[in-house]
């Protein structure tokens, strides 16, 4: 993973305060903040223990976020994700009672690891920003950020998403061990205390939100647009893909470059943007044919060798 420079000092605060609990996950940290921005969720792909729960409760504390956290078993219901409405005797009333789908940062521990009927209830939030509950539509707060988890290793016991709801997340990244001097690092902090409980919020909600705005207003050029389409309609045309990309790809390819942009201390976004976020945007939007996974291939390397046979733009017009 390439490191990120962050220019903008607003946000440049949250990814250090993140990464005083997070040590040597900065480029994962930029990237949930770029989910954030952008007005996504993040699938994180890795193995138990590598920091998963804690990068999402750094990224809370640090924007003073009301956090939830929802842990995915088979018995899980769907009202236990989005609530429930109980009788109130004295009031001769049903009253709702929120789930903790009602916060502004969810993590949603082990997420294949519950029926798609829960899971289902979850997506509907994530992608309507309100849940339906005894026919009553209900909006979520702003920001909502889910951060989703789920073990790549064990899959006995669990419901792997399908790709049209592994489509509803804006970035899938992985988060990697540590190396050995960064493993002394963690063990060295939390040898008498635990890091995340000396974290304090670095920026408000109502900055949070001030900045997704900002976010919007970011300049794609009609060249850099182009260099999306080209991209993501590769995915459609390529030999090893059975089923390419859908327009949500490159709408989303467009959302992170401009939250990139934004952090990076820029008002425009620029094609090494586009180009970096592909291989967190795309692969987890294909599905390959089974002939290319029998000779070994990986939806990460079918998208990294895309990006490097698409022509990237090299100049600019002048139409801003």
């Amino acid at each position: 993973m390439v490191q990120l420079e962050t220019q903008h000092p607003v946000l440049g605060r949250v990814i250090e305060n993140i990464e005083r609990v997070m040590i040597g996950k900065k480029d994962v940290a930029t990237l949930s903040l770029v989910a954030l921005l952008a007005e996504g969720h993040v699938l994180l792909e890795d193995v138990p223990g590598v920091g998963k729960t804690m990068m999402v409760r750094a990224l809370a504390k640090s924007v003073s976020a009301d956090f939830k956290r929802l842990q995915f078993t088979p018995d899980l219901l769907p009202s236990d994700v989005t609530g429930v409405s109980i009788y109130n005797p004295k009031e001769q009333q049903f009253e709702f009672r929120a789930g903790p789908i009602m916060g502004n940062i969810v993590l949603a521990d082990e997420i294949n690891r519950t029926s798609p009927k829960t899971q289902s209830a979850l997506l509907e939030g994530m992608e309507e920003s309100s849940v339906t509950v005894d026919g009553v539509t209900r909006m979520l707060p702003r920001p909502f950020f889910v951060m989703a988890t789920q073990n790549p290793i064990e899959y006995e016991g669990t419901y792997p998403l399908p790709e049209a709801q592994l489509d509803r997340f804006l970035l899938k990244l992985r988060m990697g061990y540590p190396t050995a001097s960064e493993e002394l690092d963690v063990l060295n902090r939390a040898e008498k205390m635990k890091p995340i409980n000396t974290l304090e919020s670095v920026i408000t909600i109502e900055e949070l939100r001030h900045l997704q705005e900002q976010v919007k207003g970011i300049y794609v050029d009609e060249t850099i647009k182009q260099y999306i389409i080209d991209l993501v309609g590769r995915t459609r045309t390529h030999q090893s893909i059975y089923l390419g990309s859908s327009p949500r790809g490159s709408i989303a390819l467009m959302k992170t470059s401009q939250a990139l942009a934004l952090i990076s201390g820029r008002d425009f976004v620029l094609p090494d943007d586009v180009k970096f976020l592909a291989q967190y945007v795309l692969p987890h939007r294909i599905i390959l044919k089974s002939e290319a996974k029998f000779e070994g291939a990986t939806a990460e390397n079918v998208i990294a060798k895309l990006i490097e046979r698409t022509p990237v733009p090299v100049q600019r017009s002048l139409n801003r």
